[in-house]
């Protein structure tokens, strides 16, 4: 199973902030000094699904997520500025238009002699991706074609320093594309292999599931944030200290979860599945998921009912759930479904017991994860996830924060454990496999069915746009 190593270094981060640490009465010369006083945080990023986007026109993203909260710690606003490519990206820095760059970036041996970085957020692996059918490689040395990489790039420039020992290795930097572009290259043929992070490929497969990871190189990379070249330290203290906090609050745990949680072990066979029924089989209901979602969005529905039914109207499980929803005799009756093998009545009503499940969740659970609880008490109950936040509680544990209640779910199946809660045993594990199955098929279709609202771009330029790779 993929792991995101995410915010490591912290021995390299406390013996930094020892030496540096966070002073707020520093001289007005430093550079922190001058964002405070000029009462604004700028920060260059990337229009990207990880980094930074917009959705209703709110900006959401992890790079965005944190920039604010340093923001908030320095006690300014904060102003993002996205850009296209990696060349407008630094270009921002270079001309003093930005103050950092947040934007997926690893730390090559070229752009440290031209700038500064800060602590790991997370790690990655450059992984070599070919195509299913054809030979796979086991090492740079048992290529037969070419490999494709996105012009000044961190995979360019390794890839630039191992033909200096293998002068026959073959590569092309392409300007005016993105690493999903060059997945979609070598998924339909027009490209040999690419070089990307094991983390877009996870997540990238769910959309071309003809490509697969042939190998990874051995050294993983930190991902890092980016600032200039200067003799002051007082931006990099600041943001060693902020992270030190973030990391102490449990933020840094929650933002691993939003965004890499649901990565797990790719399926080949379930993926070719759930592509041809969201071609032939999504477009005939979509009109009904999209009239009973409410609040919520109907991709999620669709996601739920994909993992119960596989859009099936007359399913049923040896339990006697049944219909697209899956809904219980008693959960239809609670809704007002009176024909579960409806499809109409069936999307209604699961979706009004979904949200009616966020509805009753305690209120201290934060606003961006009460769906995933919501979502393990549709399929264990409300109790039984309520009695997995008590064991998570008696573990010394936040019950609110969903990546530690999802690692104890299968707790749940433990008489040592499960004799503790008022509900008893339950297939905790089942539920924690659920909700990763919908995360997984929800991002799938925010993919298939990318409202232009997203972005407030046009549809070109969604094209356009650099995928989830750290660059």
């Amino acid at each position: 199973m993929l792991t995101m190593r995410m915010f490591t270094g912290t021995a390299l981060l406390l013996a930094l902030l020892a030496l540096g640490g966070c002073d707020t009465d520093q001289p007005a010369s430093t550079q922190q000094a001058h964002i405070q006083a000029r009462g604004e945080l700028r920060v260059g990023t990337l229009y990207h699904p990880l980094y930074y986007f917009l959705r209703n026109e709110q900006e959401e993203g992890l790079d965005y997520e944190l920039a604010q909260g340093f923001a908030d710690h320095l006690g300014v606003r904060l102003t993002m500025v996205p850009v296209y490519s990696l060349e407008e990206l630094f270009a921002l820095l270079d001309h003093g238009r930005v103050d950092m760059l947040a934007a997926g970036l690893v730390g090559t041996l070229v752009r440290r002699e031209h700038y500064r970085f800060g602590p790991a957020l997370y790690e990655v692996a450059q992984t070599l991706v070919y195509r299913k059918g054809e030979a796979r490689p086991q090492e740079l040395e048992q290529l037969n074609g070419t490999i494709k990489v996105m012009a000044g790039s961190s995979q360019a420039e390794w890839l630039g320093h191992q033909q200096e020992n293998q002068p026959e290795l073959s590569w092309e930097p392409l300007k005016d594309t993105d690493a999903e572009d060059l997945l979609r290259q070598v998924a339909e043929g027009r490209a040999d292999y690419t070089l990307v992070e094991d983390t877009l490929l996870a997540r990238t497969q769910r959309y071309y599931p003809g490509i697969d990871a042939a190998f990874s190189l051995p050294d993983s990379q930190p991902v890092s944030w980016v600032m200039d070249q200067r003799d002051d330290d007082s931006l990099l203290a600041a943001m060693l200290d902020y992270f030190s906090g973030q990391r102490e609050n449990g933020t840094l745990a929650r933002l691993n979860e939003k965004y890499f949680g649901h990565i797990q072990d790719f399926d080949y066979v379930d993926t070719r599945t759930f592509l041809r029924r969201a071609e032939s089989l999504l477009p005939q209901y979509r009109p009904l998921f999209e009239r009973h979602a409410g609040q919520l969005d109907w991709r999620l529905i669709a996601a739920v009912s994909y993992q119960e039914s596989h859009w099936e109207p007359d399913a049923q499980s040896y339990t006697g759930v049944r219909g697209m929803m899956m809904l219980t005799e008693d959960t239809a009756r609670q809704v007002g479904v009176d024909n579960r093998l409806d499809p109409e009545q069936s999307i209604r009503g699961g979706a009004s017991y979904l949200d009616s499940l966020i509805e009753r969740l305690p209120e201290s659970i934060p606003e961006g994860e009460r769906v995933w609880f919501a979502l393990a008490a549709y399929n264990i109950g409300l109790g039984h996830l309520l009695d997995a936040r008590r064991i998570t509680r008696l573990r010394g544990q936040n019950p609110d924060a969903w990546a530690e209640v999802k690692e104890n779910l299968p707790l749940l199946h433990q008489p040592a454990w499960h004799r503790k809660t008022r509900y008893g045993y339950a297939r905790g594990r089942e539920a924690q496999k659920f909700v990763n199955n919908i995360r997984q098929y929800y991002q799938s279709l925010q993919w298939l069915y990318k409202p232009t609202t997203d972005n407030s771009l046009t549809a070109a330029q969604h094209e356009s746009q650099p995928t989830e790779s750290a660059l």
